[in-house]
């Protein structure tokens, strides 16, 4: 039986992007995905991918392999700050110059089509006090979270212009499992080696959104009556100290009182975000995940691939 609904997923193996293409495929959509690297059948079924293409995210390739979706989710793109420092050129094309060719490729091919840009909190730079809505300028710090923005902007040019229908999603800080890089990773990997110092005071607030609620807010978003562009927060409303989920980490990982941290901040990092998500559950989203169980599930999964 034929699918009534098609996803185009960019970056589909990477970790949003396969919980994304899982997201939809149990909603019933038919799954292709373009990006790095290669899959097994098993691994396919798995994630719910029907088609899959491994290629550099650009015009050509979404011509040659991206049908005619009903809903693009672009997730191909850098996604870290630590990068985007050591190699803000590299990181300006992974982000902006994708970009560009996904939503060139909604105007020349799919216009009716709906296109969902992943964006990041870093674009609102450091926000000293409450919770961040969508209405706060943004004022990035990092050569991740311009690059970030200026998608966002091209989203924005692209919708207004052509009359797309783009939402951007700005996710704070995500992580589960498939989470191979940032903080946890990184922590996990440092406990169980011995060594377990960490930049920073751990005091610095972070809203942690678990990679399922992230991937079914996607679903969420594109399914819903919106405006042609809107922009949304991804995130729980709850900061959480660093200190405290590294404490947890290491409790789980029998690394018990094992964290310390240097006192030394580190460039592009603010001290503090935390969503309003007040938006994205006006439209029908409630975070299921709280960060403890979270924590618990990520160590679980690294022990089970170490």
């Amino acid at each position: 039986m034929p699918h009534a609904r098609t996803v185009l997923i960019t970056g589909g193996q990477g970790f949003l992007g396969r919980h994304v293409a899982r997201a939809f495929a149990n909603d019933g959509w038919k799954v292709t995905a373009i990006g790095h690297g290669t899959w097994s059948e098993d691994e396919l079924k798995r994630w719910g991918v029907s088609v899959w293409h491994s290629c550099d995210v650009t015009l050509d390739s979404l011509i040659t392999h991206g049908g005619e979706p009903n809903v693009i989710v672009h997730c191909a793109g850098s996604g870290q700050v630590s990068f985007s420092l050591a190699h803000p050129l590299q990181d300006f094309e992974r982000t902006v110059d994708s970009t560009a060719a996904a939503l060139e490729f909604v105007r020349t091919h799919v216009p009716n089509a709906t296109m969902l840009f992943v964006s990041s909190a870093a674009v609102y730079g450091e926000v000293l006090t409450g919770r961040i809505n969508e209405e706060v300028p943004p004022a990035p710090i990092s050569p991740y979270g311009v690059h970030k923005y200026l998608g966002e902007q091209l989203c924005k040019a692209y919708s207004g212009t052509f009359g797309l229908r783009v939402l951007v999603v700005r996710f704070f800080s995500l992580y589960g499992p498939w989470l191979r890089k940032q903080l946890l990773w990184d922590a996990c990997n440092r406990l169980t080696s011995g060594s377990a110092e960490f930049f920073g005071t751990g005091k610095e607030l972070r809203d942690w959104l678990h990679v399922s609620d992230a991937a079914a807010l996607i679903l969420t978003l594109t399914k819903a009556n919106s405006d042609s562009y809107k922009v949304i927060n991804g995130g729980t409303g709850v900061g959480v100290p660093v200190s405290d989920i590294l404490a947890a980490l290491s409790v789980a990982l029998g690394k018990r009182d094992a964290v310390v941290f240097t006192g030394e901040e580190r460039p592009g990092n603010p001290s503090r975000l935390v969503a309003d998500v007040a938006l994205a559950r006006s439209m029908g989203w409630e975070p299921k995940y709280d960060w403890r169980r979270g924590v618990r599930e990520y160590t679980d999964w690294f022990r089970s691939i170490t």
